[in-house]
């Protein structure tokens, strides 16, 4: 059963994903903007494409004939994955799913109003004078954040109404592809926030990961452990509102849902269709099968009997301190190394930007092992490594 995958986005994620499904037989070509990125080092082979452009979508497709498209970022013309799905090809988890998720906008609508799940209140804009009435409409503070966007880049949380132009601004400036929308969303002191990682099948139920938690700096993932500290009414709650919104956009594969915590209260935050960033503690072994594997699985029809906790783990991230540094080295990885129940993922990305993602250090314990004791396993080895 070996198929031939188009991956659309080949960066850290995508490195992972085409790893595992290496290990399965499959045939990658991998896709991104620029060359040398990380899942084109692993793949059979590569191209690079604005995937913004139709046309170029279109030639690559029809040169290469891969019998499963699977995307990996937003930046990509959605509307021809429609057309490849029409022509056949199938595409991960559908193109309707990819449709949607790829814009705050479509996914909170649906989740909100046709699904009907608990969100925070949120309104939209196309204007910095829209984005003012609707400041004023939801309070503050309030979030804002692109339409289009990845790794929380463009998001500000506004505390007085003279932040508004500074997050209007940042938000348009980093919203990804050609859409200039902004959400506005209520503020929720919320405890905690998860990742639920949710598996949909082509033929069995929709499986749930232990949760995750995660800690963001400048809107982006910082850390992760897992498991995370939740209730059963709050773990029962998150899995309701997954397995209903993955439901109603269709497909199968494994999604990373995010949800707030605040007492019993569970909010839905937002989704993507692919593994997630948070989701690389599962390298550490915490589970059956990393978040790769499953969406491998899923993607390719496999059936996945089960999915159990195994250890606890923590993930913390190595991030480029510098801009414009092409060919980049990394000091520190023989301390790094010596740590026990760890391990070191460097991306192979070829040029750094300031608090770019580089790498990743997973750390483990055994079961009766502290999450806090973990995590700071993590984020000290990750402290070892330094980008130069």
């Amino acid at each position: 059963m070996r198929k031939k995958i188009m991956l659309l986005g080949s960066g850290e994620l995508g490195k992972e994903f085409v790893i595992s499904a290496q290990r399965l037989g499959q045939y990658i070509i991998a896709v991104d903007s620029y060359p040398n990125a990380p899942a084109m080092q692993v793949a059979h082979e590569f191209e690079v494409i604005n995937m913004l452009d139709a046309d170029a979508l279109q030639e690559i497709v029809s040169k290469h004939g891969p019998d499963i498209i699977v995307p990996e970022i937003e930046a990509i013309r959605t509307d021809k994955l429609v057309d490849f799905e029409q022509q056949g090809v199938q595409v991960v988890p559908s193109a309707r799913a990819v449709n949607f998720t790829m814009n705050r906008k479509a996914i909170r609508d649906l989740a909100a109003k046709d699904v009907g799940v608990k969100t925070a209140g949120y309104r939209y804009a196309t204007t910095l004078e829209e984005l003012k009435s609707a400041v004023k409409e939801i309070g503050l503070p309030c979030v804002i954040k692109p339409l289009m966007s990845s790794s929380g880049k463009g998001q500000s949380v506004v505390r007085s109404e003279a932040d508004t132009t500074k997050a209007w601004e940042d938000a348009i400036g980093k919203s990804r592809g050609d859409l200039k929308e902004v959400i506005i969303e209520e503020f929720i002191p919320f405890d905690s926030e998860i990742t639920l990682l949710t598996v949909t099948q082509k033929n069995g139920p929709t499986l749930f990961c232990p949760p995750i938690g995660h800690r963001q700096e400048r809107g982006d993932y910082m850390e992760s452990w897992q498991p995370a500290k939740v209730t059963p009414g709050q773990f029962s709650q998150a899995c309701e509102m997954a397995a209903e919104v993955t439901a109603a956009l269709g497909g199968a594969g494994l999604w990373g849902v995010e949800f707030f915590l605040k007492g019993e209260d569970v909010y839905f935050s937002e989704l993507s269709p692919r593994p997630h960033d948070t989701g690389m503690v599962t390298l550490a072994g915490t589970q059956t099968y990393n978040e790769f594997e499953l969406h491998l699985r899923a993607v390719l029809g496999l059936t996945i009997p089960g999915i159990e906790l195994l250890r606890p783990g923590a993930s913390a991230v190595i991030l480029a301190s510098s801009e414009d540094e092409n060919h980049p080295k990394f000091k520190g990885m023989e301390v790094a190394a010596s740590c026990k129940n760890t391990d070191i993922r460097i991306f192979g990305k070829p040029n750094t930007r300031k608090y770019r993602r580089m790498g990743v250090v997973v750390a483990w314990g055994k079961p009766e092992t502290s999450i806090d004791e973990i995590r700071k396993k993590a984020l000290d080895t990750a402290s070892y490594i330094q980008v130069k």
